[in-house]
Parts: C-alpha cells; structure tokens; sequence
C-alpha cells in the first residue's frame, strides 16, 4: 500500500485454501485497511485459487468489499511479482543464504522489511496506468 506495508505472512502448513486466507489474510489486515480508507476502497488480489473461492467471494460480499476485476492470470496486472523479485534478490545473494525453512522464513522477513517505501508506492501507483492499457487492449498483453 502507500506509505507504508505489513508484517510479512507466512503460511504456516505451505498451503492457502479460502478458509485460511479470510482468517489469515482478510479479517486481519483487509478489514482493517476498508475501514481506514473508506467509500473509495478497492480490494485487488492476484487471481490465486484460493481467493477465488465461494467462500472468499461471499465473505467479500458480506463485508461490502469491492473486488477489482480482471483476467485471469493477467501477468500485467500482478505487480506483486515485482515485489517478489525484489525481495528474492537480497535473501538470494546473502553471504549465508537460508539453509532450511526457519532461516529462510527469518531472511524473508528482514528483507521485507528493509523493502523501500518508494518501490512500494510505485508499484501501487503503477495499477491505474496498468489497468488502463488493459482495458484499452481489451485485456492484450501489456507492452512495456
């Protein structure tokens, strides 16, 4: 988000379903996030199985969130992926990378959390141009 992020999450068993990312995910930090930005809150998630659940869509409804809609697997619209290659690269190239599942979960949250805001705002403030360029490509391939 803008000026500022949230603890990194890890999923405990390896594995989102719906039940677990409303639990884990969206009453904790969406909820709180709705509230804190008002009428103009618009929830973007990536198009991940388990957000798309019958489970996660009734939730969304019943709290009145609004989800932004767009197609599937769209590689263009999933900027989370610019934030994973950024953090990938410092855990990756550590003088001691991570040797099992705890010192990798413990660099991952380092990292994240040495993450610059800037990277950050302009991957969100890049979403308008992006969603843009789609609807003008009907959903095409975004040339960069």
């Amino acid at each position: 988000m803008i000026n500022g992020h949230t603890r990194l999450h890890v999923v405990a068993n390896g594995t989102m379903t719906g039940q677990p990312y409303i639990d884990e995910v969206l009453l904790p930090h969406v909820l709180l996030f709705r509230d804190a930005v008002g009428d103009k809150f618009l929830f973007m998630d990536d198009n991940a199985t388990c957000h798309r659940t019958l489970a996660v869509q009734d939730y969304l409804d019943s709290e009145g969130i609004q989800r932004l809609v767009w197609p599937a697997r769209s590689l263009d619209l999933n900027t989370i992926e610019n934030v994973w290659d950024a953090l990938g690269r410092p855990v990756a190239g550590r003088n001691y990378p991570p040797s099992n599942k705890n010192t990798l979960i413990r660099a991952l949250r380092e990292e994240w959390d040495k993450l610059p805001q800037q990277l950050l705002d302009n991957v969100v403030q890049s979403m308008v141009r992006r969603v843009e360029c789609c609807i003008t490509l009907h959903g095409g391939h975004i040339p960069y």
